[in-house]
C-alpha cells in the first residue's frame, strides 16, 4: 500500500517555537503546551506512548494515560507485573511521547522511571470509578486467558467480593514517575522546516536548550 497520498502540509498555525519565546524551564514549557492541547479540546490530549527496554535492549512500546505531572516528573499506574512492569524492573530507562495532530506539535521526553509512593498509590486508587478498582482485580495485566468469558468472570467475582467493603489497591498495582533528563518539543511548519527545541538536563540541575535542524 503507498500511504503517500496520506501527505499534508503544516501550517505552523500556532506560531514558530522560537528560543526566545520559550520557556528556559521545560516543565513550563510542557505545562503551557499541554494547557493549549486541553483548551483546543482534543481528544485525549492525555495519552502518551510510553517505550521501555529489556535489560538487553529489546523495545516495546504503548500507549498509556498520563496522570499528573510536576517538577518531579510524569505519571502513569500500571500493573508491576505486567510487560513494561517486568521491563521497568531490569531497565529503568523509559521514554515518553506525546502528539498532537490538531496543533502540529509534538513532545517527548526520556529519563529514568520510578515507582511512586504507597501513599501516592493508595491516594490514586481511592480517586478511581468503582468500576475502574474491580477491573484491576479482574486479572493479571498481561497474562495469556482462554476469552473474553474469563474476563467476565473474573470481574463478576470481585463485585461479589468486594460488595459490602472497601476495595483495597492490589499490591501488584501501582504508579511509576518517568523522571526527565531530557525533552524535545516539535513544532510542524510548511515545508518541513520543523521547529525541534532540545532541553538537556545539566550536572548541576539546570536545563540547556539547544535547536535541531529537522
Amino acid at each position: 500500500m503507498n500511504t503517500d497520498k496520506l501527505r499534508r502540509e503544516y501550517t505552523a498555525h500556532n506560531g514558530h517555537l522560537l528560543e526566545e519565546k520559550a520557556s528556559p524551564d521545560p516543565f513550563t514549557q510542557f505545562e503551557q503546551w499541554f494547557a493549549d492541547a486541553v483548551d483546543a479540546k482534543l481528544d485525549l490530549p492525555d495519552a502518551m506512548t510510553l517505550a521501555t527496554a529489556t535489560r538487553d535492549g529489546v523495545p516495546s512500546a504503548r500507549m498509556v494515560v498520563l496522570r499528573g505531572f510536576d517538577k518531579r516528573g510524569f505519571c502513569f499506574y500500571t500493573d508491576y507485573e505486567s510487560q513494561k512492569g517486568k521491563e521497568l524492573a531490569e531497565n529503568p530507562n523509559a521514554a515518553l511521547v506525546f502528539y498532537w495532530r490538531e496543533l502540529d506539535r509534538q513532545v517527548r521526553s526520556t529519563g529514568t522511571v520510578e515507582k511512586m509512593s504507597t501513599e501516592e498509590s493508595d491516594a490514586y486508587f481511592t480517586s478511581r470509578p468503582l468500576s475502574s478498582q474491580l477491573a484491576v482485580w479482574t486479572e493479571r495485566q498481561s497474562i495469556v486467558i482462554s476469552g473474553r468469558e474469563h474476563l467476565t468472570a473474573g470481574f463478576q467475582r470481585a463485585e461479589q467480593t468486594y460488595a459490602s467493603e472497601t476495595i483495597p489497591r492490589p499490591p501488584h498495582w501501582g504508579g511509576y514517575r518517568l523522571v526527565p533528563n531530557l525533552f524535545e518539543f516539535w513544532q510542524g511548519c510548511p515545508s518541513r522546516l520543523h521547529d525541534r527545541l532540545c532541553y538537556i538536563l545539566q550536572p548541576d540541575s539546570t536545563w540547556e536548550m539547544t535547536r535541531l535542524s529537522p
